[in-house]
C-alpha cells in the first residue's frame, strides 16, 4: 500500500471514531489525505482512551510531587522512594468495556496489562488489587459477569504468581449495562535500576519481544472510548485474549535483561498495541522511529500493517537496545521461549515511518500524534447547577432504628455489605510468601528480605460522588488514607482510575471536574500525591436492560509504608475485657442537622429503601490529625485492634471486628444522637480502636499536645469487648447473615 493511495471516505472516518473537525486536523497535520494505516493510527492515538483529550486539561491540576516521589504521571507507572535504595512502583487501570463483553478475558487481560506497566519499569510485581462495580444482582446477566470477572482476575493473577491482597466490590443498578473492572499492581525495584520509555540514540535497534501478534483486540482502544449501543456482544472480537503463563515468562526474561546494561528504553504494548508503544517511546525521547512491518512476528497469515499496528494481542513489549547487545538479549528471550525480533531503529526525523514489502505505508509527524493531540475544554455545570440537576436536598424526615440488632442483620445480609469471601477465596493471596494481611482495612505485603511492608488499599464511594462530586472526591482520597493508617502505615502516594460517563454531557463533565478538585484538595491537605492513573470515560450503555450513565467512580489506590512489619495492626477484637474507643472529631460530640449523619447512608438505602440526603462532609485537617494519632497509638503499642468507620457506620464496623475476632461486645449509644444516627450514620474521619490498658492510654493522652489540630480529635468510650453477642445478636448469627448473600446467590 502506498501512502498516496486513497481509501478514505466520510463513513470510514466515522467508523474510526474521528469527528469531522478532528479529521480536518489530520489533513492539516499531514498536508495531504491519510491512507488507511495512517488513519487507523490517528484514530487510536486520538481516542479518549489514549489521548485523554477530554481530561488532560483538568488532570494537570492534580498534585503529583513530594520529596519521596521519584516519578509521577507520564510514565508507565508511578515510582516512590521507600528507603534503603528501594522504590515502590504502582498503577491502576480500567478494563471496563472488554469485561462487560467477555468477562473472563476482559478481566484477565486487565490484570496482565497492569502487571506489564509495572514490570516494564524494572519492578518485580509483589501484589495485585482491584476495584469492581457490578449492577443489580437480579439482573439476568449479572451472575455471569461476576463469575467471569472473578475467574479472570484469579485465573491470570494466580498463574502469574502475584498475590491478590485487597479489593472492593459494589453493586448498583447504574452499572447494569456497564460494569467496572479496575486492576492495580504494586512492584518493588531498586531506585537506581528504574527503566523509562524514552527512545534515544539514533540508529539504536528497536526490538519486539514476547508473544506473536494476532488479530485479537483490533480497535480495542477505540471501543473503550465510546459508550455501548445495543450491539455490545458484536464487539467481542475487540477483546484481547491473555496467556498468564507467557506473561510469567515475559516478566522473568525482562527482569533478567534489566540486570544487564543492554536496555535504553522499554515500553509495554497495551492499549493501541504497537502503535502507542512506538509513538510514546519516540515522543518521550524526542526522536523518530522506523519500523519494518515484515519483521513483526505474526501468528496469523496475511496480516496487514493496519492490523499489526492496531492489534492489542497480549504479552508483548517494545525495547530500544544499545548497539551490539542484540545477540545477548535474543539469547535470554529464546531461553524463556519467547519471540525476539529486531523490527526497526531510532531515527532523528521526529516521524513515524512504517515500511512493508519495500514500500513506505505510513509517514506521520509524531507531534500531532501525541503532544499535539486534541485537547478539549468541555462545558460543565457549576456546583450549584449540578446539585439542582441531581436533585440533591437535605433530609427532612429522619427515621430512627427501633432495633439496632435487627437492622444490622438486614444490612450484613445485603449485597452492599455482605462478606466478599466468595470472591477473595478464588484469588491466591499467599503466593510469594510475603503477604502479611488480607481482608482488613488494607492489604499488607512484606518488602522481601527487610522489616518493611507495603500497605495497599482501593477505595471510592460512588453514591457520595454522585450526590456531591467535590465532597465525594475528597472522601475517596481520605478513606484510602484512613485505611492505610488503620494498619499502621504511613500513607505515601495515590494512583487512580477515573471512571465516568459521557464527557460531552455537561452534568457528567461537572462530576469529573468537581471530583478532581476534591481529590486534589485532599491530596494536598494529606500530603498524599497522585503519581499515576488512568481515565475511563463513556461508561454508559444503551444495551438491553442497561441503565444510562454509571455513577461517577474515581477509584483510588493508596500505598503506604510500614517501617517495621512487627508493628502492623489488624482489625479483629483480640481479647475479652478490652476497652473500645471511638476516635472522632471533638466537635461532633453534639449532633449537627447540617451534617444530617444519615444522608446517603447504606442504612437509609437498605433498611428504608431511600436514597436521600447529602454526602457527609470530610474535614481534611481532622483526617490528617486523626490518622497521625492512630499511627502513633499503633507504634507505641497502646491499641490491639483498629478499624476505620465507613459504609454502614459504627454498627457495621463493630460487627466486622467482632465477626473476625469471634468475640462480642457490650456497647453504649449516645444520648444526643438517635440510635440510627449514632450506630448507622456515616460521618467521616472516625476510627474504632481497642485498648488493653486504659491507664497507659490515659497517661499518653495526658502528655497533651502543642498541635491545635490534634487537640481537636477526641476519644469516646463505646464499651468493652467480651461475650458472644453484639447488640443482642449472637456472633454466629451475624456471620451467617454476612455470608448468606453470595452463598445463596451463587448456589441459586
Amino acid at each position: 500500500m502506498a501512502i498516496t493511495e486513497s481509501q478514505i471516505t466520510p463513513d470510514v472516518v466515522a467508523q474510526h471514531g474521528l469527528s469531522e473537525e478532528e479529521y480536518e486536523r489530520v489533513l492539516h497535520a499531514l498536508g495531504r489525505e491519510p491512507n488507511l494505516v495512517e488513519l487507523g493510527i490517528f484514530s487510536v492515538m486520538w481516542s479518549e482512551h489514549c489521548s485523554y483529550k477530554s481530561s488532560r486539561l483538568h488532570l494537570k491540576k492534580l498534585p503529583t510531587e513530594a520529596p519521596w516521589v521519584i516519578c509521577g504521571p507520564g510514565e508507565n507507572a508511578g515510582v516512590i522512594d521507600i528507603g534503603d535504595g528501594q522504590a515502590a512502583i504502582f498503577k491502576m487501570e480500567s478494563h471496563n468495556h472488554p469485561s462487560y463483553i467477555e468477562p473472563y478475558q476482559g478481566a484477565a487481560t486487565g490484570v496482565g496489562g497492569i502487571l506489564r506497566d509495572v514490570f516494564t519499569m524494572g519492578a518485580r510485581p509483589v501484589a495485585n488489587a482491584n476495584a469492581l462495580r457490578f449492577g443489580r444482582p437480579e439482573h439476568p446477566k449479572m451472575q455471569h459477569l461476576v463469575k467471569g470477572v472473578v475467574a479472570g482476575i484469579g485465573g491470570y493473577g494466580n498463574c502469574v504468581g502475584v498475590p491478590t491482597v485487597c479489593g472492593e466490590t459494589n453493586f448498583h443498578p447504574a452499572y447494569d449495562g456497564n460494569i467496572l473492572v479496575n486492576a492495580m499492581t504494586v512492584g518493588v525495584a531498586y531506585a537506581d535500576k528504574i527503566f523509562y520509555s524514552a527512545a534515544t540514540g539514533v540508529g539504536n535497534p528497536i526490538v519486539y519481544v514476547g508473544s506473536k501478534t494476532g488479530r485479537d483486540g483490533i480497535h480495542g482502544a477505540t471501543m473503550a472510548s465510546a459508550d455501548f449501543e445495543e450491539d455490545a456482544d458484536a464487539k467481542r472480537p475487540t477483546v484481547q485474549v491473555g496467556d498468564p503463563f507467557t506473561e510469567k515468562l515475559l516478566i522473568e526474561a525482562c527482569l533478567e535483561l534489566m540486570a544487564t546494561d543492554a536496555i535504553v528504553a522499554i515500553q509495554d504494548m497495551g492499549a493501541a498495541g504497537l502503535t502507542s508503544s512506538s509513538v510514546e517511546m519516540a515522543t518521550n525521547g524526542k526522536a523518530g522511529i522506523r519500523l519494518d512491518m515484515n519483521k513483526v512476528p505474526c501468528r496469523e497469515e496475511g496480516m496487514t500493517p493496519y492490523e499489526m499496528m492496531l492489534s492489542e494481542s497480549q504479552e508483548r513489549m517494545l525495547m530500544v537496545l544499545k548497539p551490539g547487545k542484540e545477540a545477548m538479549a535474543e539469547a535470554i528471550f529464546r531461553k524463556w521461549e519467547l519471540d525476539f525480533a529486531v523490527i526497526g531503529e531510532v531515527t532523528d526525523t521526529r516521524h513515524m515511518v512504517l515500511e512493508f514489502d519495500g514500500q513506505v505505508v505510513c509517514d506521520i509527524p509524531l507531534g500531532p500524534l501525541a503532544a499535539d493531540a486534541p485537547e478539549y475544554d468541555r462545558p460543565y455545570l457549576s456546583k450549584d447547577e449540578y446539585t439542582a440537576w441531581a436533585g440533591i436536598t437535605p433530609m427532612t424526615d429522619r427515621p430512627d432504628s427501633s432495633d439496632v440488632g435487627a437492622d444490622l442483620l438486614t444490612m450484613l445480609a445485603s449485597p452492599h455489605l455482605s462478606s466478599r469471601s466468595w470472591i477473595a477465596e478464588q484469588y491466591d493471596s499467599q503466593v510469594g510468601a510475603d503477604t502479611l494481611q488480607t481482608g482488613g482495612d488494607a492489604g499488607v505485603v512484606r518488602v522481601h528480605g527487610t522489616k518493611k511492608a507495603l500497605a495497599i488499599s482501593t477505595d471510592c464511594t460512588p453514591r457520595y460522588v454522585h450526590a456531591d462530586p467535590y465532597e465525594g472526591g475528597k472522601q475517596a482520597i481520605a478513606e484510602a488514607y484512613r485505611n492505610l493508617c488503620a494498619v499502621g502505615a504511613r500513607p505515601l502516594a495515590v494512583t487512580n482510575c477515573l471512571n465516568f460517563a459521557n464527557p460531552q454531557r455537561p452534568e457528567i463533565m461537572a462530576q469529573f471536574v468537581h471530583a478532581l478538585e476534591g481529590m486534589g484538595d485532599a491530596c494536598r491537605a494529606l500530603d498524599f500525591p497522585i503519581v499515576s492513573g488512568n481515565v475511563s470515560l463513556y461508561n454508559e450503555s444503551k444495551a438491553t436492560g442497561g441503565g444510562s450513565a454509571i455513577l461517577p467512580t474515581p477509584a483510588i489506590g493508596g500505598v503506604g509504608i510500614i517501617d517495621d512489619h512487627d508493628r502492623m495492626m489488624t482489625m479483629p477484637f483480640k481479647a475479652e475485657g478490652e476497652a473500645i474507643y471511638l476516635i472522632w472529631p471533638e466537635a461532633w460530640a453534639t449532633p449537627d442537622p447540617e451534617r444530617s449523619h444519615l444522608g446517603k447512608s447504606l442504612w437509609l438505602q437498605i433498611v428504608h429503601g431511600r436514597d436521600e440526603g447529602r454526602t457527609p462532609p470530610t474535614d481534611l485537617t481532622l483526617e490528617r490529625a486523626a490518622g497521625g494519632i492512630v499511627r502513633e497509638l499503633i507504634a507505641d503499642g497502646l491499641v490491639s485492634a483498629v478499624h476505620d468507620v465507613s459504609d454502614g457506620g459504627l454498627a457495621v464496623a463493630l460487627a466486622e471486628m467482632a465477626m473476625v475476632g469471634g468475640i462480642g461486645a457490650e456497647v453504649e449509644g449516645h444520648d444526643d444522637y438517635t440510635a440510627a444516627q449514632w450506630w448507622f450514620g456515616e460521618d467521616q474521619g472516625r476510627y474504632i480502636v481497642t485498648v488493653p490498658d486504659t491507664d497507659a492510654l490515659n497517661a499518653a493522652l495526658a502528655k497533651g499536645t502543642e498541635n491545635e489540630d490534634t487537640a481537636r480529635v477526641g476519644f469516646r468510650r463505646l464499651g468493652t469487648t467480651g461475650g458472644g453477642n453484639l447488640f443482642g445478636v449472637p456472633i454466629e448469627q451475624l456471620r451467617d447473615a454476612h455470608t448468606s448473600f453470595f452463598r445463596d446467590w451463587m448456589e441459586a
